[in-house]
């Protein structure tokens, strides 16, 4: 049978859109992609390598494990560590650092500290130890957000009352303006997650769009996916035409998913975030709404005033603005390894750092 993504990794296709490139771009281009899973196919693919020097394309805040608060990994480490307390994540989360340690740290000091793929998997665990508070730590963007909060729902539905979410939900649209507003920007176009608009759809890109001039085109995952991408934005840079362009329709629209949008919204409101590296970002994330304030892990345990300092050492802050590469860090690969990480960047599987590693980069 067939794999439907083969279309998608077809390297004359590929050598196509290069060569487009190189026709059409005639000077400097920055570019950011706004997602990890971008990043690591771009570094998987050699993409970053093949492509026309003048184009360089920098690592956006699309990793949700990379930009979870440090603030809230202590609230996590601190509400694991209850006895009372069976906490789930995914995997990816067990091993941020915190201040002083990690989930991982916790589960080996006797902490029930488990990993599942789903919110609803642990909803699962919360039916079967009525005796146990279940904590479910929801991270991602607009792209988890649905099926993170489908359990919060099913359990109110339910009646499952020792059910909680610690929630990290946050949202792209006003990162990709705190990118652009800062003074020192260098990004002048945008690749859009597919996956977060597949859900949100692209209406929240036109008014960015518009403000800053630049263009934003929304695009997949695979080698030919990026390069359409990559093509179509240089091709609005170049011509001085910037807007939103879809080129990944086969999985986005302009509405999104409606259904899931009405769920958002029951659910949650946007609120101020903090984002890892990077600080307070305005309305760029979402909380419980006070509906659903028996479901919210932070007030259940009192876990709403504890606070944290970043890291003076880890640059990923800067990394994931642009502004610096991995390679820039001076304890990248050194300091700094998946084994024994300084930041987030280089823990999650979709981290800018992580990427870097795995595949070897080192300018």
């Amino acid at each position: 049978m067939t794999n439907f993504n083969e279309a998608f990794r077809d390297s004359e296709r590929a050598v196509k859109l290069l060569h487009a490139l190189e026709k059409i771009t005639t000077r400097p281009w920055v570019i950011m992609e706004m997602c990890g899973g971008q990043t690591h196919s771009m570094m998987k693919y050699g993409i970053d390598q093949l492509l026309p020097p003048q184009i360089e394309v920098v690592h956006g805040p699309g990793c949700p494990v990379c930009v979870t608060p440090l603030e809230l990994i202590d609230k996590a480490i601190a509400i694991a560590q209850r006895p009372e307390v069976i906490f789930t994540s995914y995997g990816d989360m067990l091993r941020v650092p915190g201040s002083r340690q990690d989930l991982f740290s916790v589960r080996a000091g006797g902490g029930d500290v488990r990993v599942v793929y789903s919110a609803l998997d642990a909803l699962r665990i919360a039916q079967e130890n009525p005796q146990k508070e279940v904590v479910f730590f929801g991270i991602g963007f607009e792209t988890t957000a649905p099926a993170n909060g489908i359990s919060i729902l099913q359990a109110d539905r339910l009646g499952v009352r020792n059910y909680a979410v610690l929630v990290s939900q946050v949202r792209v649209p006003p990162a990709m303006e705190m990118i652009l507003a800062a003074p020192a920007n260098r990004v002048q176009g945008f690749l859009a997650a597919g996956h977060v608009c597949a859900v949100m759809g692209t209406r929240e890109y036109g008014p960015i769009s518009e403000r800053f001039g630049v263009p934003i085109t929304v695009t997949g995952f695979e080698p030919v996916d990026l390069l359409a991408g990559i093509y179509e934005t240089i091709l609005m840079l170049e011509t001085a035409a910037p807007q939103v362009n879809n080129a990944y329709s086969r999985s986005v629209t302009a509405e999104g998913n409606v259904a899931a949008q009405r769920m958002l919204a029951e659910l949650f409101e946007p609120c101020d975030r903090n984002w890892r590296g990077i600080g307070l970002i305005p309305q760029s994330g979402w909380k419980l709404r006070p509906a659903f304030a028996a479901y919210d892990a932070e007030i259940k345990f009192g876990a709403t005033d504890i606070h944290a300092q970043e890291s003076e050492i880890c640059i990923a802050g800067q990394i994931l603005q642009g502004l610096r590469k991995p390679t820039d860090c001076p304890a990248f690969g050194t300091a700094c390894t998946p084994l024994h990480p300084l930041g987030a960047t280089m823990v999650s599987g979709e981290g800018a750092c992580a990427a870097y590693y795995k595949y070897r980069r080192t300018v």
